[in-house]
C-alpha cells in the first residue's frame, strides 16, 4: 500500500477545461476522494495565494511555498522548496514537506525539520522537458539517505507508480493526471494498491 498525492497546477486545469471551469471545485473534489493535495501555485503572490486558500475553504490542503499564508488560513501542513525551507522557521508547523533532487538534499531537508520529502523527477515528464529523468535507482538512494517518508514525483502514472514503491517510495505525487481527468475518483482508482492519504497531505 502507498499514498497517492495530487500536486495542483491551475494552468494545466484551465488549458484542459477552460477558464469558466472551477479550479477550486476540482481541488475540493480531489480532497473528497481521500486524496491529499499539495496546492502548488507558486507563481502567485502570497496575498493571491491566501485568497485561493480561502476560496477552496478546506484546511486539509498542503500549502506550498507560503508558510505565512498557511498559518493565516490554518493549514496543518506546508510544502517548501529546499531553498525556502533553509530560511523559514517551521517549528510551529505540524507537517513539513520539501522538494529535493539528491540524497544530500534529502538529508539536509530532514535536518532542517522536514517530516517528508518529494524526490524527482523520476520519469520523463512535460513539466521537465529536455531534462533526463533520474529513474527509480534515484528514489532508492534518497530513501536510503533519510528516515522520513519519500514521495516520488515526475512522470508518475498508474502504469509506473508501483516501480517507485518497490524502490522505496512511501507514495507518489501526480500533477497532470489529476488536473486533466474528467473524474478524479475514477482516475485515482487506476492506481492499484494506493490507500487514501491522511488529512495532512
Amino acid at each position: 500500500m502507498y499514498e497517492l498525492i495530487c500536486v495542483s497546477n491551475r494552468h494545466i486545469f484551465y488549458d484542459t477545461f477552460g477558464r469558466s471551469a472551477s479550479f477550486e471545485n476540482r481541488i475540493r473534489r480531489i480532497l473528497s476522494c481521500g486524496i491529499g493535495v499539495i496546492l502548488r501555485e507558486k507563481d502567485m503572490g502570497e496575498d493571491e495565494y491566501y485568497a485561493l486558500l480561502r476560496a477552496i475553504g478546506d484546511s486539509r490542503v498542503t500549502a506550498h511555498t507560503f508558510a505565512g499564508a498557511a498559518r493565516r488560513f490554518g493549514c496543518r501542513s506546508v510544502h517548501l522548496p529546499l531553498s525556502v525551507l533553509r530560511d523559514t522557521d517551521v517549528s510551529d508547523i505540524e507537517y513539513v514537506g520539501s522538494s529535493v533532487h539528491s540524497a544530500a538534499e534529502a538529508a539536509e531537508a530532514e535536518a532542517l525539520g522536514a517530516s517528508r520529502i518529494t524526490a524527482g523527477h523520476v520519469f520523463a515528464t512535460d513539466c521537465k522537458k529536455g531534462l533526463k529523468p533520474r529513474g527509480t535507482d534515484f528514489i532508492a538512494g534518497v530513501a536510503a539517505a533519510v528516515k522520513i517518508p519519500v514521495y516520488a514525483i515526475g512522470g508518475i502514472s498508474p502504469d509506473n507508480a508501483q516501480e517507485t514503491v518497490k524502490a522505496g517510495a512511501a507514495g507518489v505525487c501526480v500533477m497532470s493526471g489529476f488536473m486533466r481527468c474528467e473524474d478524479p475518483k475514477a482516475y485515482a482508482d487506476m492506481f492499484k494498491g494506493h490507500k487514501p492519504g491522511p488529512e495532512h497531505i
